[in-house]
């Protein structure tokens, strides 16, 4: 014995190997993860294809109703085990998220901190009541009851791996619910091997909770399968509506969290310097790549130009880098298809007029924190999710100028207001058709205690975490009893 402390994530325990009733080999091979930001290998994880989906699903499905029927207390302790596994293991598993999707340091932190929370908030549902006494019509004994639906698909994506993986896997577990889990396949060792392993460690039993990286072959098995009855699904609106239309034809619940095109708006009588402060942290963070980013900064038009300039030098404050070896704001893309994307919507909106303030060219995957000034509506940037550093100011005219920007989108997820005035900015907040709504806040916000989903394009009008873990992870069933059966007339 040298000393040294146990590694969390050795890597010879889960090296090129999937979690399914314990780690092993996968019917799909193994593939290599390399890092965005440089391509240097970070690690090898088993490659899931349809049997293995089909076998992790028959095996969740035999060991699920044993869970269930877990007293609610176990259940609960053991979502608590797992959060303290994840923060007693921070500063190991922090750099493994900041390598695998390029994220900065903070980032990275936050990604524990909340998952953590979410694992904290299910172990709380998982005591909240599930029967209900319903009036009767005749006198019998009736009540409702909520129970799991049994074996719950999750696919989640790469932005924020960890976040986005376990607040459905906690919420699905908490209810009773066994898991197979697809995570995205540029992440599946933050969205995946680490939630196999903080389960390992919290004692959750076997068979319970799958994990199997792949890709569209796996996805497309996952949403088909018929021991799994529920599928929930973070990631793109193309996407969602291709795992929504096999779950419909399968007629499988489906909770769908997609993209968004939200918006930040700027009242006249907002604190210019807080207002820049809001619009930069929650255009930029994660190099924008977070379906709650700002997407459409409204100012007033008397002063868009100077706002825009405002966040121009702001932008150019801003280093970027690879985060696992630089001090730096934003890290890469997560492909080079994404930087060439956001490049060709830059170039869009500058060719039909709109003013490059700042970035624009990016260097492989490294793209600088961009502004431009001038949008309108027809233009890419004003219409489309950009999914990179990318802020879009649009000038309007006056409130009810800002709330028609605002909901031309055909998406719904989040806004901001900044505004001295509250009440003004309520009553404005509340045109806007959208699910979040942050009051002198920015568009970047999630909390395990409340119910996250958009409308239109950015979802099913699906919800997830808070009150909605029993809405959307379990279903009722309606029981009565009468002392006697009684003759009926046929």
């Amino acid at each position: 014995m040298d000393g040294a402390a146990p590694v969390f994530l050795a890597q010879e325990a889960w090296a090129g190997m999937i979690f399914s009733s314990g780690w092993g080999k996968a019917a799909g091979g193994a593939y290599e993860v390399t890092a965005p930001a440089d391509g240097s290998l970070v690690g090898l994880v088993g490659k899931d294809n349809a049997a293995d989906v089909a076998l992790a699903a028959a095996v969740a499905a035999a060991a699920q109703p044993a869970w269930e029927a877990t007293a609610p207390e176990r259940r609960a302790a053991i979502l608590s085990l797992a959060a303290d596994a994840l923060e007693q293991h921070r500063e190991e598993l922090i750099p493994w998220i900041i390598r695998e999707s390029g994220s900065i340091y903070p980032k990275a932190a936050i990604e524990i901190e909340h998952s953590a929370g979410f694992l904290r908030a299910a172990a709380e549902a998982a005591m909240e009541p599930t029967r209900r006494l319903v009036a009767s019509l005749d006198g019998r004994d009736e009540e409702v009851i909520r129970v799991a639906h049994g074996v719950v698909g999750v696919i989640s994506p790469f932005n924020f791996p960890l976040i986005l993986s376990i607040r459905a896997i906690a919420a699905a577990l908490a209810t009773g619910n066994a898991v197979v889990h697809k995570p995205d396949p540029r992440t599946p060792i933050s969205g995946g091997i680490i939630i196999a392993r903080i389960f390992e460690a919290a004692g959750l039993p076997e068979g319970i909770l799958h994990i199997i990286p792949g890709g569209a072959e796996a996805g497309t098995a996952l949403c088909e399968d018929r021991n799994i009855a529920m599928v929930s699904f973070t990631g793109s609106p193309n996407v969602g509506a291709k795992v929504g239309e096999i779950c419909g034809r399968n007629l499988k619940k489906v909770q769908l969290e997609l993209g968004g095109k939200n918006a930040l708006i700027i009242q006249d009588d907002a604190d210019f310097a807080l207002a820049a402060a809001n619009a930069a942290w929650g255009t930029w963070l994660h190099q924008g790549q977070i379906c709650m980013a700002t997407g459409l900064i409204l100012a007033p038009a008397a002063t868009a130009e100077a706002f825009a300039a405002e966040l121009a030098v702001k932008a150019a404050r801003l280093p970027v880098g690879n985060p696992a070896t630089e001090q730096c704001a934003l890290g890469p893309l997560i492909s080079d298809g994404q930087v060439a994307l956001v490049k060709a919507i830059v170039d869009e909106a500058v060719a039909k007029g709109a003013k490059l303030l700042a970035g624009g060219t990016p260097v492989g995957r490294m793209f600088p924190a961009t502004v431009l000034s001038g949008v309108k509506p027809g233009m890419r940037a004003f219409e489309e999710e950009i999914f990179g550093p990318v802020a879009v100011v649009v000038a309007y005219d006056s409130d009810d100028h800002a709330v028609e920007l605002a909901n031309m989108t055909e998406f719904g997820l989040a806004a901001g207001i900044i505004a001295k005035d509250i009440e003004r900015a309520r009553k404005l907040g509340m045109r806007l058709k959208v699910g979040h709504l942050h009051i002198n806040d920015q568009t970047v916000m999630a909390s395990p205690n409340a119910p996250f989903g958009g409308r239109g394009k950015s979802g099913n009008g699906s919800r997830i975490s808070g009150p909605a873990i029993w809405e959307e992870f379990s279903q009722w069933v309606w029981i009565t009893s009468r002392p006697d059966a009684v003759m009926y007339p046929f």
